[in-house]
């Protein structure tokens, strides 16, 4: 009983009922102005970059959403800012958002989506084929079909790494023309590795307007990663984090990180507007939305945050370094095992980890060949045990996971 009182008072709190905040403090300077609905409660905001566009310090990735409820609970506790992809559940998540968020004033929320190119080889970060541009725009479109809109605020160009993809001629006219056409407002790009270089091309040529790069405690070479944050937001991009909680579980079975700790030590950095949190239950959505009520580290948080760092666990996010691609004598693709992997026990999205899967051409019966593994990870992953684990996964069939 104790379990379903809680259950509807943290219903009632993350729907802002009878025009309430969702808890003290969370008013004052700084916040959003809710506009039409005066039941929305104000949160602490940055403005992202060159846009304009004033959101709240947590914005809600989809991927994890299960039920339209979802996205409509979090537009109602004050969140304004939602990124999809053409990717997530086969497309099948652009229409959960959409289903969400329908029936709202669409200047009341902001929607951006990740469009990939399939000519873009995940294992160099280059094209291993000459850019599609009409297939791409078609895409786009059909983007906007699913999600039941008329445009979308934001199309992002996802796994941006190497200049030469980010600054594609190809690619930019095809960018260029669907915004000129109404079909998005801004341009942008996700980055999960080599992402220096993604960032300082991407502010170099002028076309992109945010950037989505993985930010978390566990980045390396964060001087370089910082400068590039500070290059690309001083030439007017917006910064939305992404991979900030690191694998939220520390190892395949637990235990979890302090989360308000990590996510308050990416919002230390002033030229990062907002953090994409994926949010599956109401209670973590709360967590997230007091975490931002009071950004400010405690003795104890950045305690636990050095524990963790010099803690020597190798931990379950991939720093998408590809230093092992050329280590493997079977040539597997083995970031994106380790992000699946990552998927799978960090973030207990099994759906995420299997769309992964299910594009990856592999081996019957991967790493099964070499006795012994050569390959060195340099954040200390066992890579046959980790690739032999999540494998198994991709067996599954899909609609298991997708009902």
């Amino acid at each position: 009983m104790k379990t379903n009182n809680r259950r509807d008072f943290l219903r009632k709190s993350i729907l802002g009922v009878s025009g309430a905040a969702i808890a003290p403090g969370l008013t004052g300077r700084g916040f959003l102005k809710a506009g039409s609905s005066p039941a929305i409660p104000e949160l602490p905001v940055r403005i992202l970059g060159k846009t304009g566009i004033k959101t709240p310090l947590i914005s809600m990735g989809t991927s994890e959403a299960t039920a339209p409820g979802m996205v409509r609970a979090a537009y109602e506790a004050g969140i304004k800012l939602f990124f999809s992809a053409t990717y997530y559940g086969e497309g099948n998540n652009e229409k959960l958002v959409g289903e969400g968020l329908k029936g709202l004033p669409r200047d009341s929320f902001v929607v951006g989506t990740a469009v990939p190119s399939p000519q873009v080889d995940p294992r160099t970060g280059k094209f291993s084929s000459p850019f599609d541009a009409a297939a791409y725009i078609k895409k786009a479109e059909e983007s906007l079909k699913r999600f039941g809109l008329d445009y979308v605020d934001f199309v992002l160009f996802p796994y941006a790494g190497k200049r030469e993809t980010v600054t594609n001629d190809e690619l930019l006219k095809a960018l260029l023309q669907l915004k000129k056409q109404g079909k998005t407002k801004f341009l942008g790009i996700a980055s999960h590795s080599d992402t220096v270089e993604a960032l300082k091309a991407a502010a170099d040529c002028g076309v992109y307007d945010i950037a989505m790069p993985a930010y978390n405690f566990k980045s390396t070479e964060k001087d370089a990663l910082n400068t590039a944050i500070g290059y690309a937001a001083g030439k007017g991009m917006g910064i939305v984090a992404m991979k900030t909680t690191a694998g939220v579980f520390r190892s395949k079975s637990g235990p979890v990180y302090n989360s308000n700790a990590i996510l308050k030590w990416v919002l230390q950095n002033q030229n990062i507007t907002s953090i994409v949190s994926g949010m599956s239950n109401l209670e973590q959505m709360q967590k997230n939305i007091l975490m931002i009520g009071d950004i400010k580290l405690t003795d104890q948080e950045m305690k636990d945050i050095s524990m963790y760092f010099w803690s020597g666990e190798p931990g379950l996010y991939c720093q998408q370094c590809r230093e092992c691609l050329p280590q493997c004598a079977e040539n597997i693709d083995i970031p994106t095992f380790m992000r699946s992997y990552m998927y799978a026990y960090g973030y207990r999205n099994s759906r995420q980890a299997w769309n992964l899967l299910a594009e990856e051409d592999m081996p019957q019966k991967p790493c099964e060949s070499c006795d012994d593994c050569k390959v060195i990870c340099k954040s200390g992953f066992n890579v046959k045990e980790r690739i032999q684990d999540i494998s198994r996964l991709k067996k599954v069939p899909g609609e298991l996971l997708f009902t």
